[in-house]
């Protein structure tokens, strides 16, 4: 069974980038068809799709941040990235990383989230 674990800071300045790693253990990003996301949920409010990263590596990203979003990978560490820059007190939320088993299907398997402020 896949299992993932979000991992980074858990303060950042505004205008400074966030930065979180997911670790996949019990499974490979490169698997094929498999789909590696990043949502997000604020307090108080639902769930948000920030991107992922295909199998073949292509990153992906939700319209509401694609400007200041990128997603990376290490496939010799068995992880992916997620890059927000330009951070907005607006960007406090936990952040999960989640896997589907093809781009069609749903979400099957996320870490535990992990909160992030962000705050000076």
């Amino acid at each position: 069974q896949v299992q993932l674990q979000e991992s980074g800071p858990v303060l950042v300045q505004p205008s400074h980038t966030l930065s979180l790693t997911c670790t996949v253990i019990g499974g490979s990003l490169t698997t094929h068809l498999n789909y590696w996301s990043w949502i997000r949920q604020p307090p108080g409010k639902g769930l948000e799709w920030i991107g992922a990263i295909g199998y073949n590596g292509n990153p992906y990203s939700g319209p509401s941040l694609e400007n200041r979003t990128s997603i990376s990978w290490d496939t010799s560490k068995n992880q992916f990235t997620l890059r927000l820059t330009l951070a907005r007190p607006e960007d406090t939320a936990v952040y999960y990383c989640a896997r589907s088993a093809t781009p069609w299907s749903a979400l099957d398997s996320w870490g535990n989230g992990t909160l992030v402020t962000v705050s000076s």
